[in-house]
């Protein structure tokens, strides 16, 4: 088995999430007493925010980038990055290390195209709706990723930031982004991401009848995939 690499703390209940859900698959997948193989970094989400807000992607990177390097030093074989807003420092945390890093929106574009699924959907945060990072790569790929008129973003952003991350789940939230991912379905998406660790702690297949694409649940199979190989 593999040593799974993890930056976290964007949020910490993101990373929570992720630490479940690999135990959890390992379990699922090997039976018994198995656990995986974790080396968990985790960084300050009020510094990094304040850094985001002030547009210093260049220091997001640097800090991320460090958290890296302190992962690869403690064994890990590959690296996930526990969130999908910070991606947008992925190629500078990749380029830091020389283990591989197992990028979200590839592991995402796969998924939709296994799917049969082109034109999909994406909520999330709004640098993860409005800044090409995401949306580009999975173009890359063959894929047109359809984002929330902006009047939405706001709302969306602070679903995200003031509640979820706080472990808020709120039933009027739900309801609202429930819209949103409708006004999605008649602009042509043929699915949903779920773009943001914390969004999969409001929206399920369940509440929307748009095929949803929960990313973090996909990274985590992915890294599964690779660290049991």
């Amino acid at each position: 088995m593999q040593t799974i690499g993890l930056v976290g703390g964007m949020s910490w209940e993101s990373s929570a999430v992720y630490y479940r859900d690999l135990n959890v698959g390992v379990q699922r997948r090997l039976g018994g007493l198995s656990s995986p193989r974790l080396v968990l970094s985790t960084v300050d989400f009020a510094e990094l925010t304040d850094l985001e807000d002030a547009e210093r992607w260049d220091q997001v990177g640097v800090l991320l980038a460090d958290a890296a390097r302190g992962v690869e030093r403690a064994g890990a074989d590959f690296l996930l990055l526990c969130t999908t807003t910070f991606h947008k420092v992925a190629d500078q945390v990749e380029a830091a290390v020389d283990i591989p890093l197992l990028h979200l929106a590839d592991v995402v574009a796969d998924a939709c195209l296994a799917d049969g699924v082109t034109e999909v959907g994406l909520i999330g945060t709004t640098v993860a709706m409005s800044d090409g990072f995401f949306t580009d790569r999975m173009a890359a790929r063959g894929l047109t990723t359809i984002t929330p008129d902006p009047r939405h973003h706001t709302m969306l952003n602070e679903a995200i930031y003031d509640e979820l991350v706080h472990g808020h789940v709120l039933d009027r939230t739900r309801r609202r982004v429930v819209e949103v991912i409708d006004e999605l379905w008649d602009a042509g998406a043929k699915g949903v991401l779920l773009g943001c660790t914390e969004l999969e702690m409001l929206i399920s297949q369940a509440d929307v009848e748009l095929p949803v694409f929960p990313c973090t649940t996909l990274h985590v199979e992915a890294a599964l995939d690779r660290a049991l190989s």
